[in-house]
Parts: C-alpha cells; sequence; structure tokens
C-alpha cells in the first residue's frame, strides 16, 4: 500500500498524482539551487514517489529547468530535471534519469494533507544564505554536506514507511 499525493501549481494549469512510500516531508535542503527555485524561507523540501504511478495533467503547460553545478570550478549540468509551471513558475517535482523509478514531487506542490514529521533533517547547510536561521527542532539532524540515511531508509528507521 501506499499513499496518494495529489499536487498542483497556483494557478491550476498543471495537476498531477503519484504514489509514495515516503510521504513525510521531514529533509530541507539548503543547496543553492532549492533555495534560489523554491521561493521560500531558503530551502526546498521535496518527497519521493513511484515514477511508474505519476500521472500528469496540463503537461504542455510544463517546462524544465536543469540547473548549473560548479564542481570545483568546472560547471556542469544537473542530470536532475526541475519540473514547474510555465504559467506560474510553481516548482512541482523532480524527475532525474539516474534514478527513472524515481520522483521527487516539492511538498510546497502538495495538495494532499501530509502527515507532519516529528522531526526534520536540514542538509547541504553550507550553501544556505547568510540571513536563513534554520528551524531546528528537538531531535533534527544538521548537515553540511549530504546525510547518509537516504529518504527510504529513513522512513523504514522510523516505522514510518507505509507498504
Amino acid at each position: 500500500m501506499t499513499m496518494t499525493l495529489e499536487g498542483s501549481c497556483r494557478c491550476g494549469a498543471v495537476s498531477f498524482s503519484v504514489e509514495s512510500h515516503t510521504p513525510y516531508p521531514y529533509q530541507r535542503c539548503y543547496c543553492r539551487i532549492c533555495r534560489k527555485t523554491a521561493g521560500g524561507g531558503g530551502y526546498a523540501i521535496n518527497i519521493m514517489g513511484r515514477a511508474d504511478t505519476l500521472k500528469v495533467e496540463g503537461e504542455n503547460d510544463i517546462s524544465i529547468y536543469r540547473a548549473e553545478i560548479d564542481r570545483d570550478g568546472t560547471c556542469e549540468i544537473s542530470s536532475g530535471r526541475r519540473h514547474f509551471c510555465s504559467k506560474c513558475a510553481s516548482a512541482l517535482y523532480l524527475t532525474d534519469p539516474n534514478w527513472p523509478e524515481l520522483v521527487h514531487p516539492m511538498a510546497s506542490a502538495i495538495d494532499t494533507d501530509l502527515p507532519e514529521p516529528s522531526e526534520s533533517v536540514h542538509l547541504l547547510l553550507k550553501y544556505k544564505a547568510s540571513w536563513v536561521v534554520p528551524q531546528e527542532g528537538e531531535g533534527d539532524d544538521c548537515f553540511e554536506g549530504f546525510p547518509q540515511e537516504s529518504i527510504e531508509d529513513w522512513h523504514k528507521s522510523r516505522g514510518l514507511w507505509i507498504e
């Protein structure tokens, strides 16, 4: 069993649904790409779904952004594809051909009531904007880079994986 997540853009041109084993929006990413494209508190929250269940309405109104990444002075284009509404610019979801079985909806695009996590993970804090003060709760984990624990493992280790 999974949880059905339904999402949309702000103007209503695009809507989507996807099945997820990992619906808890616990991971706050402070990387430059997420904080610049999310329009939020200096971070973005994405969750994970099964790509084979993704259903999209309004696909013609979706544009894709592939970020440039500076890797020690060498610029490369990210394999991640950030899907957003071309009419209102709402961030919708990310796909990556390196993980074709996954889709990562942006929690901000999800209209379904999501379960509230008891703790959060703050990652890539070395890239946070100087004005951002992470809203750390009791039990939150903070990482300058990436945590070792995957989204799947985080959910499973806390008994939150939805079969």
